[in-house]
């Protein structure tokens, strides 16, 4: 308690001569609220000024003081108000009982004035110490809760600008980062309950999939414009160097967790998609031919979202699909290009999906 503050007692006792003899013994010291039966002491305890300690009788008429302290440990408002019982029974069962039930103390009539005075201040500074500890560890935790947002905030902010760069390689990619990114948690967050992916797929996982999605192409900042930009089909030759961005892409992020000085959660799993997201369920994908489940989970989520985005968005190579085209062609892609679990999920929620391109679109032009 602040050392200019003055602690609110709460005394009660069914006798008024008790109750006067406390009073005169506490009032010079504290304010005194005083309570003649446990129904009144409850009420008083839940109202203002909360009292910062409570004298209790225990030999009460209706209610006891047991009954009064279980009711007050019971009520979220008054459980942390410590209690002393004050009472004429003072056998070592009674005193042992008290300090069982979780009184703080445990003062035997007739009450000596020094000893209650002493024992009142101990558990007065006992609460104030309590009390500054718990307002130092609320202020901790705001303070590492905002700190940790501010570095989320941070880390989503780098993750932006480092996919911004990417895109400016290819500036008709617009929003792309946006939609894939809207797709991907969508897609994970539909799929939670699957059998398939419920192990995997917890909210830190789709939280951490979606801050990494936007970098699922860095590795095209690698690619000559000469090829990235170019209006129509690529050679042999352009499309094998355009599919080496998969592998530049992991290879920047596995760098950068090099440098790290810890490990950082989402740079595994941007890795991951920026590596495979161009591998096919049925193998026939770049660069590693994986297959099936030997992708990981994150990559066969992008591959998705990315194929799907691309199909609906003007490239330099072609004019964008309608929604329904679109649809047939992931559809006719289950088992073969994309896990087919996944399919089924995009196929239910099309129109979430189709929403999140229209939120995103590119402005015209």
């Amino acid at each position: 308690m602040p050392e200019n503050k003055v602690a609110t007692l709460l005394i009660v006792d069914d006798a008024i001569e008790n109750l006067s003899v406390l009073d005169a013994l506490l009032r010079p010291r504290h304010q005194v609220l005083a309570a003649t039966s446990g129904e009144k002491a409850l009420r008083i305890a839940r109202g203002e000024p909360r009292p910062d300690l409570i004298l209790l009788d225990v030999m009460m008429p209706v209610m006891d003081g047991y009954q009064v302290f279980e009711r007050l440990r019971a009520d979220d408002a008054t459980r942390d108000i410590p209690v002393i019982f004050v009472t004429a029974m003072d056998s070592i069962d009674d005193q042992l009982r008290g300090f069982d039930v979780g009184a703080v103390d445990y003062i035997s009539k007739p009450v000596v004035p020094s000893v209650l005075l002493a024992r009142v201040r101990t558990q007065l500074e006992l609460k104030g110490a309590r009390d500054r500890l718990a307002d130092q560890n609320t202020w901790l935790e705001a303070e590492v809760a905002r700190r940790l947002a501010d570095n989320e905030l941070t880390q989503e902010v780098s993750i932006r600008a480092l996919a911004h760069l990417a895109e400016t390689r290819d500036p008709e990619t617009g929003n792309h980062i946006l939609r894939t990114q809207g797709y991907v948690q969508l897609l994970a967050q539909r799929l939670q309950g699957h059998p398939r992916f419920s192990g995997t797929l917890n909210d830190r996982y789709i939280q951490l999939l979606a801050r990494s999605a936007p970098l699922h192409d860095i590795g095209k900042v690698g690619i000559p414009d000469a090829i990235l930009l170019k209006p129509g089909p690529l050679d042999a030759e352009e499309w094998r160097v355009m599919k080496t961005h998969a592998r530049m892409g992991s290879d920047a992020i596995e760098m950068a967790e090099r440098d790290a000085t810890q490990a950082v959660e989402f740079l595994a799993l941007a890795k991951e998609i920026a590596h495979w997201h161009h591998e096919k369920w049925d193998g026939g994908g770049y660069p590693d031919g994986l297959a099936g489940e030997a992708i990981p989970v994150s990559a066969r989520l992008m591959a998705i979202a990315d194929v799907f985005d691309a199909l609906i968005s003007q490239r330099v190579y072609k004019p964008p699909m309608s929604f329904e085209q679109a649809r047939e062609i992931i559809a006719a892609g289950r088992g073969s290009h994309f896990d087919p679990d996944i399919v089924d999920a995009f196929l239910a929620g099309f129109d979430e999906f189709a929403g999140i391109a229209q939120r995103h679109r590119d402005a015209p032009g």
